[in-house]
């Protein structure tokens, strides 16, 4: 029997925009998002002789097929042609169920990861597209860090990472949205009972990156950091305001913690605040202790705190205990 360990990193989303809804019925999207240090650790056992298994230390967690560390094997082992032997995989679980931190993403991705550096049968690019197929946010997880994901989230660009002494204090409450609810909340207050616009989000974007042959994302150049609409001197304030990934990647080339915190954007937050006051509380007590900017992550429930100073943020975490039963204390990876 052999086994395998890899490490899956749970991510935040630093801003989210829902540009609009795809002829294929996904939904355009722009985001930053980053890798932080609360982790799952995944173990696979391969060669075991015996039928397909996936076990987690937490309950509620799917066991079978329906799993997405289960479903990023059988994709793996149906592309490359080959049969482990009987496959095991035990979740250490960590990152928080249902919180908008990817955590099935991040497993799904960690198994893709440790079987390809077992087999070695896929490129980086082709591992991403079959990422894609696992899920949505599999692409990201499967190389993390810092990163600009523009489409269904698969195209990626690499971002500078974060300055030092950053510090984010997550909360999860006690509930759970449904992601296509929110998706369809969001069309219908735009474009009305009748559905979304069709056709035109996808063309109108700029090309966003794509893996380069070494594995690596490719990099965001200068003039990508720069705001939209930033431009010649003397050119006239009827720009186009800067979207928000746009404002959040300049306040990041900067290095600038207080302009990264009041560029958190989350177009679900609205939303799901609406409809759980809780969402506002936990951000009013992280603002209390001098957070930088709270915000929702994904489609929640977590919501998070950016800190420049441990002190703060271990404080806030302290009070934020009284309201939500798992809060966690992290830094990005």
């Amino acid at each position: 029997m052999i086994s395998l360990r890899e490490t899956a990193y749970g991510k935040l989303n630093l801003s989210l925009e829902v540009l609009g809804r795809r002829p294929d019925g996904y939904h355009e999207l722009e985001m930053v998002m980053i890798s932080v240090s609360l982790s799952d650790q995944l173990t696979l056992s391969l060669n075991t002789g015996s039928p397909w298994s996936v076990s987690c230390d937490r309950p509620g967690i799917p066991a079978g097929p329906e799993n997405l560390c289960w479903r990023a094997a059988a994709a793996y082992c149906e592309a490359a042609g080959l049969d482990p032997g009987g496959l095991s995989i035990h979740i250490q679980k960590n990152i928080p169920a249902q919180a908008g931190m990817a955590g099935g993403s991040s497993d799904a991705a960690a198994v893709l990861r440790a079987l390809n550096r077992h087999y070695g049968r896929f490129s980086p690019e082709a591992l991403l597209k079959l990422g894609l197929g696992v899920g949505s946010d599999v692409p990201y997880c499967l190389f993390g860090g810092t990163a600009l994901a523009r489409g269904r989230g698969e195209v990626l660009t690499r971002l500078p990472g974060l300055p030092g002494e950053l510090y984010f204090v997550l909360a999860k409450p006690e509930f759970s949205v449904s992601t296509p609810a929110l998706f369809r909340e969001i069309d219908e207050a735009r474009y009305g009972s009748a559905g979304a616009e069709q056709g035109s989000f996808a063309a109108s974007l700029p090309a966003g990156g794509s893996l380069g042959g070494d594995g690596a994302l490719p990099s965001a150049r200068s003039e990508q950091a720069a705001p939209e609409g930033a431009g010649r001197r003397g050119e006239q304030p009827s720009s186009p305001p800067r979207s928000p990934a746009a404002a959040m990647i300049e306040a990041i080339t900067r290095a600038d913690r207080n302009a990264i915190g009041a560029a958190l954007h989350n177009d679900f937050e609205p939303l799901v605040a609406a409809r759980f006051p809780i969402v506002e509380q936990l951000r009013r007590v992280m603002l209390s202790h001098e957070a930088e900017g709270a915000r929702l992550t994904g489609t929640g429930s977590v919501v998070f705190g950016l800190f420049c100073s441990q002190f703060k943020a271990a404080a806030a975490a302290l009070e934020l205990r009284e309201y939500c039963p798992e809060v966690h204390l992290v830094k990005a990876v």
